[in-house]
């Protein structure tokens, strides 16, 4: 949106399997049989002396995986404090459900939800549905093609002047345009991307965009080094704001198979 209207703010988000804001993602196991497996991740660092800083985030991912369906699950959140001084307060959270139409067509549905204090946004949520296409299945390699529509709800803590008139809340359909893969690099170390694009059908040419990227080294049958790589993008983020977030982060996970 332009400067008038709402700012898509962006959320920075982080994996090392895929993540969010100061967030080294864990990655759950994803094996056929129609069991819930989980990961837990942290990262944390603190400094004093010249330089009195401190950051904590945790993560929580989860998968269920059976022939016909997949069931993700994810939660992020991140603080960190500097010089006394809070700089990041963050929590993500949302989940997608995807059913096999045919070994190659699959449709989709999921929510997300957002709340950024330094973004002013209380609350985000993001419906959206669609359709998607296993372009790559194989044992160590995979990609998929997705594309549908999406809704999107801001709340924001302080009012703010979008289309002309102070709001506190604003909502806009979406697009919602992606593809993500998954490769089996090793026996103890795989990678993780995921682009999405998200372009404003209220506001035409306003668009938000998301590009994660994770690498995860298994220590023990448990325990993964996480490292991530994240670019977030929103062509309007309004004034004082700058249009693209890089995060890189480190972290451990352990994963509950």
């Amino acid at each position: 949106m332009s400067v008038r209207r709402a700012p898509l703010l962006c959320s920075a988000a982080i994996a090392l399997a895929v993540g969010t804001t100061g967030l080294a993602h864990a990655q759950a196991t994803a094996k056929p049989d129609g069991q819930f497996r989980y990961a837990l991740g942290a990262g944390a660092s603190l400094s004093s002396g010249n330089t009195k800083s401190s950051n904590l985030s945790l993560v929580a991912d989860g998968v269920r995986l059976t022939d016909q369906n997949k069931t993700s699950l994810y939660a992020n959140a991140q603080y960190a404090r500097s010089a006394g001084t809070t700089t990041g307060e963050q929590l993500r959270l949302g989940g997608r459900y995807d059913h096999n139409l045919n070994p190659g067509l699959f449709a989709f549905g999921g929510l997300d939800l957002d709340r950024n204090k330094f973004a002013n946004l209380n609350l985000r949520s993001q419906l959206s549905g669609g359709l998607g296409w296993h372009a790559i299945k194989g044992p160590t390699t995979t990609w998929d093609l997705f594309g549908g529509l999406g809704y999107t709800s801001d709340k924001y803590a302080t009012p703010m002047l979008i289309d002309g008139s102070n709001r506190g809340s604003y909502g806009y359909l979406s697009l919602l345009l992606g593809e993500e893969s998954t490769h089996k690099l090793s026996a103890t170390t795989s990678a993780k991307q995921r682009l999405v694009i998200v372009p404003n059908l209220k506001n035409r040419g306003e668009f938000r965009a998301n590009w994660d990227a994770g690498l995860a080294v298994a220590m023990s049958s448990t325990m993964n080094l996480n490292v991530g790589l994240s670019f977030a993008h929103n062509s309007e983020p309004g004034a004082g704001r700058k249009a693209t977030d890089t995060l890189f982060t480190t972290g451990v996970s352990v994963k509950f198979d």
